[in-house]
């Protein structure tokens, strides 16, 4: 199968490639595109050389699949130029998540949503993938009524401009800000720009994706979403509202029954999710499992991931390997 990966010198396309290779994705060609300053140069893929291809090229070389990972300018403009060309394109970006042409695709919970006819599939934000994840179950089961999400949020989600600038800041060094504030030592209430109605882009993505994704616009979500001076992954406290009641126990076995699910829980033994643990690992973690007393059918959880992984680069790979093996593509 010909893949192109879009974005490929970049944070998650380094990892789209890690992804890639640690899979065994039935790759005959690749194709690793990024911008014009980078046209050219070299990525390592599987311990081989391939040379960074221009967008024209690598969309003149039509191939199978497209894996993009650039920006929403950057997809908005190159995406249905891939389609048109009979490439089925899987974007990381926001540029499409809301579009309700096309599909906002979690595998694990509706990878079989999608048709041969689906040339641009939006691969949802990473904050909201994990809390997804682990949802869905609980769902189908209860039916969820309200959200109420608080992010944790790892910087690599900003990119390596953030990440240098913590480096920089934890050697006491001055450099390229990536956020209005320092972060080192820090936690800054502010991913990505606020919109009109008070709340951030991040906010309202965990709002309206989430709604897309289980297929149900009644669910009642509110979110704070912080930035704080950790690399390996996003954490959320969430706080689910049903509209029937629960078993703990029962909430466990759901949660341990979903592909992509790894329960870390026990108080006795201090275990829970971290994203010291998370990050390199594809699994989104589940722990602090316990009833909230304050309000009837409510459960509150702590929830850990990669963001670069499942938030992202696993996410995207898993749809590629769905349209793969439906030969869909």
């Amino acid at each position: 199968m010909k893949v192109a990966v879009v974005g490929a010198t970049g944070m998650v396309g380094h990892v789209m490639l890690q992804v890639l290779a640690e899979r065994n994705f039935p790759i005959t060609e690749l194709i690793p595109v990024a911008s014009a300053r980078s046209v050219g140069k070299t990525v390592t893929y599987k311990d081989k050389e391939y040379t960074i291809s221009s967008m024209e090229d690598a969309i003149a070389a039509r191939p199978d699949i497209a894996i993009f990972s650039a920006g929403g300018g950057t997809s908005l403009e190159f995406a249905p130029k891939f389609a048109e060309v009979g490439t089925t394109v899987v974007d990381n970006s926001s540029a499409w998540r809301m579009d309700p042409e096309k599909k906002l695709i979690v595998p694990e919970i509706n990878a079989s949503e999608l048709e041969d006819s689906d040339k641009i599939i939006a691969n949802p934000n990473c904050s909201t993938i994990q809390m997804v994840l682990a949802l869905a179950p609980l769902h189908k089961k209860y039916k969820i009524k309200r959200l109420v999400i608080s992010t944790y949020q790892s910087i690599t989600g900003t990119g390596v401009k953030a990440v240098q600038q913590l480096e920089n800041e934890y050697k006491g060094e001055q450099g390229d800000m990536a956020y209005a504030y320092p972060i080192h030592r820090n936690a800054i209430p502010a991913c990505d720009v606020f919109t009109e109605n008070g709340y951030t882009k991040e906010e309202m993505k965990l709002v309206n994706e989430t709604q897309k994704i289980l297929g149900d616009n009644t669910i009642a979500v509110t979110a704070t979403a912080v930035r704080i001076p950790v690399v390996g992954g996003h954490s959320e406290a969430i706080n689910v509202q049903f509209e029937n009641d629960f078993d703990l126990a029962e909430v466990r076995q759901l949660l341990q029954a979903q592909d992509g699910v790894t329960i870390q829980d026990n108080p006795d033994t201090n275990t829970y999710p971290m994203p010291i643990y998370a990050e390199g690992k594809n699994d989104v973690f589940v722990g602090r499992i316990r009833r909230d007393y304050s309000q009837e059918n409510t459960l509150n959880m702590w929830v850990v991931a990669d963001n670069l992984r499942k938030g992202a680069a696993t996410n995207a790979v898993q749809i590629a390997e769905y349209l793969a093996a439906k030969e869909l593509v």
